[in-house]
């Protein structure tokens, strides 16, 4: 029998306007426009997590901003905080169709904040496609696309010789600056056509299982990158945090310094930045222990995970040579995609899986947190 009970999927992910309930309250999830939050509107929400949830700070694997310990009580004083920052959208059905994630790595000029506020004003039009909750676009024209391997469904990125409409595959579509975000409509559109929002979830990979794209997506795409690690950047220096959480009292800290860029890698880009920053709990080296392991939220955080996760990610890291992932359950929201090693608590114990998902092949089950890291388990798999 496998350990790895199926978890509740909820279908869609929380917003501002349409929080998510979790083991600590209610998880409020800002989407910054353009990627990009100034230093006013930083401080503003290190102040409104301080005085309306328990003063914690997610960054997203979407590029969003997460508040947590929010209450029912709390919540409509914090919107209305959100909304004098201007970022709360006119409805939640426009919040939930933004969804947009744009590389830290653009410079003015380059297109890529007018693509990405054109895009957001084409989802909330009046006749903009009902996506599904988890459906999500890209915006990667800066010179090197580097958000070819996150959680996404449309893609607009730099080719070799132009812009290109991208999905999860080889091959893209060139379209121009004036075309790409007409041509990405289009696109999503096709895809509520072809069935696609009760195919698999509602993402364009299963859809892409049993239906090809349009004869003209014939054009290969750039390889992908590697992830970036922080350190200087020709914008600015890069910092992460471990798990991708801070307390308010950072956020606010590192908006003192400039205008904070989201990534989808848990970590910041501050505006030109030329020196890294002296803050207790940012990570400004690339070969950080902690920036090896990745882990949800956990148990008692999260409703639905069976274990704690963090402390073990946490005593485990300085023993790793690879990333590992810790899931709370099998649905592995911190990170979707395979990791090198993956740890998956059940009710009897932690699963371990190579090169795979939270829900993947078993190479070991019912595994305890204190064998896990008191012995070599995790490296006896080559």
């Amino acid at each position: 029998m496998n350990p790895l009970q199926a978890p509740i999927v909820q279908g869609w992910c929380p917003g501002a306007l349409r929080p998510m309930q979790s083991g600590d309250g209610l998880v409020v999830r800002v989407r910054p426009r353009g990627g990009r939050l100034t230093p006013d509107q930083a401080r503003g929400i290190a102040q409104l997590a301080a005085v309306h949830g328990n003063g914690l700070i997610d960054l997203s694997n979407r590029a969003n901003v997460q508040l947590r310990g929010v209450t029912e009580a709390s919540h409509p004083a914090l919107i209305d905080g959100l909304r004098g920052l201007d970022l709360i959208d006119t409805d939640a059905e426009d919040e939930a169709r933004r969804n947009i994630i744009v590389s830290p790595f653009w410079t003015e000029g380059d297109g890529s904040q007018e693509i990405a506020a054109a895009l957001a004003q084409a989802l909330s039009a009046p006749h903009a496609p009902n996506l599904p909750g988890k459906f999500g676009f890209v915006v990667d024209t800066a010179v090197q696309p580097v958000l070819r391997d996150v959680s996404a469904d449309i893609w607009l990125e730099t080719g070799a010789e132009g812009l290109l409409l991208a999905t999860p595959g080889p091959l893209a579509k060139p379209v121009t600056i004036e075309t790409a975000v007409p041509a990405a409509i289009a696109l999503a559109h096709w895809f509520i056509a072809q069935g696609g929002v009760t195919e698999g979830r509602g993402r364009m990979a299963n859809l892409l299982k049993h239906c090809a794209l349009p004869e003209d997506f014939t054009t290969p795409r750039r390889p992908a990158v590697a992830r970036p690690t922080p350190g200087m950047q020709p914008q600015g220096q890069l910092v992460g945090f471990e798990f991708g959480q801070m307390p308010y009292e950072t956020l606010a800290a590192l908006a003192d310094l400039g205008p904070l860029r989201i990534t989808p890698w848990r970590m910041l880009l501050i505006e030109n930045l030329t020196d890294a920053p002296h803050i207790p709990g940012v990570i400004t080296q690339p070969d950080d222990p902690m920036l090896r392991v990745i882990a949800c939220t956990g148990a008692p955080g999260c409703l639905q995970a069976h274990a704690a996760t963090r402390p073990l990610a946490r005593a485990l890291a300085p023993k790793l040579t690879e990333t590992l992932h810790v899931s709370g359950c099998a649905k592995g929201c911190a990170y979707p995609t395979a990791a090198p090693l993956t740890l998956t608590a059940t009710p009897t114990g932690f699963c371990l899986i190579r090169n795979g998902t939270a829900s993947g092949t078993l190479l070991r089950e019912g595994l305890c947190a204190a064998d896990l890291i008191e012995t070599n388990i995790l490296n006896e798999f080559p």
